[in-house]
């Protein structure tokens, strides 16, 4: 299985909650690094043709401004775009804040994905299962791109039974870590969890 458990392994996550009030957030956070300069990674998370290759693909107006839509997924608004280092965008609505980060890290780029929700959306840290599966996997298919060993079709490899296994994974990782944040009581996060298990990694089909 290449070595997905082992990017799950490698990736670093946090949730925790901001502010206070009606401006409360949770924040999903993901860090991971990559043996490439961080304009090749730059380049990769931001250019339509090799988005396509690991991602899915992506069309739109792609600078700071201009909207953009992910085939089969979400759409919205680029509010700051500063290359190599910053990408800012709305997901899915307004209110769901996805921001980019790359830094120069030894020979390598580390990536930095903090996805934000207003608390009163998502309920508690446990909204971390609804999201936090699916960045991993992106992570991944990032992972392997750089290294020259793109997926394919992304849509197929995420329905495979190796991304189901590492969904898995990722899966348990997420529960770690909404637990040991403090940001969910415990029945918020068996809900999530069930509810991320049955979208990103549900029980293969019986025949």
């Amino acid at each position: 299985m290449r070595d997905l458990l082992a990017g799950i392994a490698e990736t670093a996550r946090e949730v925790a909650r901001r502010g206070a009030g009606d401006d409360e957030l949770i924040a999903v956070s993901l860090r991971r690094e990559y043996p490439a300069d961080v304009a090749d990674v730059w380049d990769a998370v931001t250019d339509p043709a090799r988005l396509a290759r690991w991602f899915a693909p992506v069309s739109g107006d792609l600078r700071q401004g201009g909207t953009f839509a992910v085939e089969g997924n979400a759409d919205g608004e680029i509010r700051e775009c500063t290359p190599p280092s910053a990408l800012v965008l709305t997901w899915g609505g307004p209110v769901s804040v996805v921001t980019v980060r790359l830094a120069p890290a030894g020979e390598g780029t580390l990536l930095e994905l903090e996805h934000t929700v207003p608390a009163a959306f998502a309920g508690s840290g446990a909204g971390a299962l609804f999201v936090g599966p699916g960045w991993d996997v992106a992570l991944l298919g990032l992972a392997l791109h750089v290294r020259g060993e793109d997926v394919g079709d992304p849509a197929a490899w995420e329905g495979s039974d190796e991304v189901r296994a590492a969904n898995a994974a990722s899966i348990d990782a997420w529960v770690a870590t909404v637990t040991a944040s403090g940001t969910a009581t415990a029945d918020e996060v068996a809900g999530g969890e069930a509810a991320a298990r049955a979208q990103f990694a549900p029980e293969p089909s019986a025949g």
